[in-house]
């Protein structure tokens, strides 16, 4: 599981900067709605730049399980990231890579992800849950704030499984974060931007390094 992932990743020189600065994933957008949207052509010369540590996670919104897979093979992704209201059923025709199923974290708090889980059953549940914040009509990307307190309320209905906390993360509150929430990892897209699409080096550079003197200071609390 990585612990610091960058997404809407747009361009080589961001993933290279990305993968330099010490990011253990980098987010592919294929929702085309979005600013961070790169069609797989493009993608595919932004994954050939990365060193096999790096995770490649596709963001898909809403889309067909064929499409997901085609995408998913084609650039050889690490991960599966559904980001809009896919239902329990899907992840039975999805190929066998991990899949984070994310929720937008609003008024219904931890009561949405504990109905996905239970439409699971007995069948394929996520590898990962990613909560992100709730603005209506938006599927992530935005920079609100996630509620903390409420999302650390919460890991319990997630039942054992790796929490990914997104959701308004920049270098000056990524490590407040992570004391909070305690997650196995973060993301972010819009707290290391210039603009939507343009990573700021400073910032990228920024976030990795706090969250990963955050992540050590969990790491040493729990041992």
């Amino acid at each position: 599981m990585f612990k610091i992932k960058i997404c809407g990743i747009c361009s080589v020189k961001d993933a290279q900067l990305t993968m330099l600065a010490g990011a253990d994933a980098v987010g592919l957008n294929f929702y085309k709605e979005s600013a961070r949207f790169i069609d797989p052509e493009a993608a595919q010369k932004i994954v050939g730049v990365l060193r096999p540590t790096v995770k490649r996670v596709g963001l898909f919104v809403n889309a067909a399980a064929e499409e997901i897979n085609r995408v998913a093979e084609q650039l050889a992704l690490d991960y599966i990231q559904l980001h809009g209201d896919e239902p329990p059923e899907l992840l039975a025709a999805l190929s066998e890579r991990p899949i984070i199923r994310a929720f937008r974290f609003g008024e219904n708090g931890a009561a949405d992800i504990a109905e996905f889980l239970r439409g699971c059953g007995s069948g394929r549940r996520p590898d990962a849950i990613l909560v992100d914040a709730a603005k209506p009509g938006e599927y992530g990307g935005t920079g609100e704030v996630a509620d903390w307190d409420a999302v650390a309320a919460a890991k319990p209905a997630l039942d054992g499984i790796p929490l990914v906390l997104a959701g308004g993360l920049t270098p000056f509150n990524v490590a407040a974060a992570i004391a909070k929430v305690r997650p196995e990892g973060v993301d972010t897209a819009s707290g290391v931007e210039s603009r939507p699409g343009n990573k700021d080096p400073m910032l990228v550079r920024a976030f990795v390094n706090t969250a990963k003197k955050a992540f050590q200071q969990l790491d040493g609390a729990a041992t």
